[in-house]
């Protein structure tokens, strides 16, 4: 039987995060992929220049239509631009006892653009997290979600991740990626266990979609029926080699997209 994932996200037309990242991480790990337009950007490597959101109605429309037909094994949440589609989309995921939730809290682009309004995030925190197997928030995303400072350490990652914890996910993922030391350490947060997974940062300035293709790396392992630490560690490793094989690839003046499918070509 096919394993089947569906991204709950934004497309992104400059091709390299959101949706297309998503579609393009499911197919290179062996998983098909489907899909639930939440937002609409216009994005090149360079930034945002705008931002659509998909009417509430028709997110729930797509929602039925995926799972009414296709057998869902994980879901992946990326972009999801204010609180309307932030619950219609929980909605959805309740009507449809969806498994395997994989939240990535996206609120800021690559670029520095801004694709989450700012009152929508206590409607991500009460109505998404919650209902996740696992949040996968950078260190600006975790602190934005808990109104802290930027971690600046381990400890403080580790803190984040515990408080992230209270607020309902059942296990969380701190990405490192934007701190400033020689490794790329992410810590991922269980309730009876703590996992510290690290690797030697790779200096590129092609890192658009980073934390959509780990995030939906993870959701491909999870519809493969690996548990969470294992998906989260073969994610990590996937990213890596993505982000070391992206000097391959010459796409666009700005931050460029990791190389999704470097086990090819």
């Amino acid at each position: 039987m096919s394993a089947i994932a569906v991204t709950i996200a934004g497309s992104d037309s400059g091709g390299g995060a959101g949706i297309q990242a998503d579609l393009k991480t499911f197919s290179a790990l062996g998983v098909y992929g489907a899909t639930v337009l939440a937002a609409l950007t216009a994005q090149n490597t360079k930034g945002v220049t705008g931002i659509h959101s998909v009417p509430p109605d028709f997110v729930a429309q797509q929602i039925d239509a995926v799972f009414s037909d296709l057998k869902i094994d994980a879901v992946k949440i990326g972009m999801l631009a204010d609180s309307a589609v932030i619950e219609t989309v929980a909605a959805g995921l309740d009507r449809h006892a969806a498994r395997n939730i994989v939240l990535d809290p996206v609120m800021v682009a690559t670029s520095g653009d801004r694709l989450l309004k700012p009152d929508a995030i206590d409607t991500l925190r009460k109505v998404l997290i919650p209902r996740a197997a696992i949040i996968t928030p950078n260190l600006p995303e975790a602190a934005a979600l808990l109104d802290a400072p930027v971690a600046r350490s381990e400890t403080e990652m580790r803190d984040q991740g515990e408080r992230l914890l209270k607020l309902g996910a059942k296990a969380v993922l701190v990405k490192g990626g934007h701190g400033e030391s020689a490794e790329a350490v992410d810590l991922l947060i269980e309730p009876s266990r703590q996992t510290r997974l690290a690797a030697v940062r790779v200096n590129t300035r092609n890192t658009h979609g980073t934390g959509c293709t780990l995030s939906s790396a993870i959701a491909a392992g999870l519809a493969k029926g690996q548990d969470l630490g294992s998906a989260v560690a073969a994610a990590k490793d996937y990213i890596t080699a993505a982000l070391q094989a992206s000097e391959r690839l010459s796409i666009g003046s700005g931050h460029g997209p990791v190389h999704h499918f470097h086990a090819w070509w």
